[in-house]
C-alpha cells in the first residue's frame, strides 16, 4: 500500500479526519497543512487504519481529545480573575 493510501481506514476515521481538517482551516491554517495535521490526530487516537472484520479493529484513545481545556485548569485562580476582569472592561469599553 502506498503512502497516504486511505483506503484501510474506516469510514468513521474518514469523517473524524474532515471534520478536523475543517476546524484547521477555519482556524487560518493551509489546506495541505490541515490535512496533515487531521491524519496525524486520527492516527494518534485509534492507532491507525483499522481492518474490517470481529475482533480486529482497535479501540480509540481519544487521547488527543483528553486534551481540551487543560490549560485554564492548572492557572492560578488570582490569574483566572485577572483575566475575567481584564475581559470585562474589554466588552465595557467595547458596548459603550
Amino acid at each position: 500500500m502506498p503512502r497516504g493510501d486511505k483506503s484501510s481506514y474506516t469510514d468513521k476515521q474518514k469523517r473524524k479526519a474532515a471534520h478536523i481538517e475543517e476546524g484547521y482551516e477555519h482556524r487560518g491554517v493551509r489546506k495541505a497543512e490541515a490535512e496533515r495535521r487531521a491524519w496525524a490526530t486520527v492516527n494518534k487516537d485509534s492507532g491507525g487504519g483499522n481492518k474490517s472484520g470481529s475482533g480486529r479493529g482497535v479501540p480509540d484513545t481519544k487521547a488527543s481529545a483528553k486534551r481540551g481545556g487543560q490549560a485554564a485548569a492548572k492557572r492560578s485562580a488570582a490569574a483566572k480573575s485577572r483575566s475575567a476582569k481584564k475581559a470585562a472592561a474589554t466588552r465595557k469599553r467595547r458596548a459603550g
